[in-house]
């Protein structure tokens, strides 16, 4: 049931991305995103130093590799062929400094390790989240720094809910704050820091801050 539920969230994440870019104009919309991505890093003091190497997991159409461009970036997506097909924006040739790779997360294996992890947006997409999880803790460095986006369930009532019906089809997972606390220092990481990013009524949307435990 997981995975039919991953399947259809995937076919449906495509047909959002064609609906929401139909009307944007390219350069337009990637100048848009490279401000938010900048504001983004600010806001929240995360600083990427030089000479570091990371991994945008999920990375989307339009990830964080966007402004990442004196890097050695990898961006993965089970995805990407669909983005090159179907999006008239996305072309991979734009972003130079980028290695993309089209793979789920869970079968990603890379012999260099990440100082830099970032998956924002992207873990409740993923068809196993512990497995994908342990992939990201996996390929980080020691003392490797996830830096992870997600909507967590404010209520329990609705966790549970939302758990048994299709009521957020994009999102196969639906967990609360401590459940993704408790996911994610079960694979060897460290939680520094949760931020509230956006709080509306089923969900808050957080940033979570760990490090890898050398």
């Amino acid at each position: 049931m997981q995975r039919l539920r991953w399947k259809i969230a995937q076919f449906l994440e495509v047909k959002w991305w064609q609906n929401y870019l139909a009307k944007k104009e390219k350069g337009q919309y990637y100048a848009w995103k490279k401000n938010y991505w900048t504001h983004f890093l600010t806001s929240h003091s995360i600083f990427v130093t030089e000479g570091k190497r990371i991994l945008d997991a999920g990375c989307g159409p339009a990830g964080i590799f966007t402004i990442l461009d004196r890097h050695e970036v990898v961006a993965l997506d089970p995805l990407l062929d669909y983005y090159q097909k179907h999006l008239l924006v996305f072309d991979p040739s734009d972003w130079p400094w980028v290695a993309f790779i089209k793979t789920d997360l869970e079968s990603f294996q890379s012999e260099k390790p990440f100082d830099l992890l970032f998956c924002l947006n992207a873990i409740n997409h993923v068809a196993d989240l512990n497995k994908s999880l342990g992939v990201l803790s996996s390929v980080s460095a020691p003392g490797g720094r996830l830096i992870l986006s997600v909507d967590v369930h404010r209520w329990r009532f609705f966790r549970w809910l939302f758990g048994l019906l299709p009521l957020d089809i994009l999102h196969p997972h639906q967990l609360t704050e401590a459940e993704y606390k408790d996911r994610i220092e079960r694979v060897g990481f460290e939680v520094e820091e949760v931020k509230l990013i956006k709080k509306e009524f089923f969900f808050k949307y957080l940033l979570i801050l760990a490090n890898k435990s050398c």
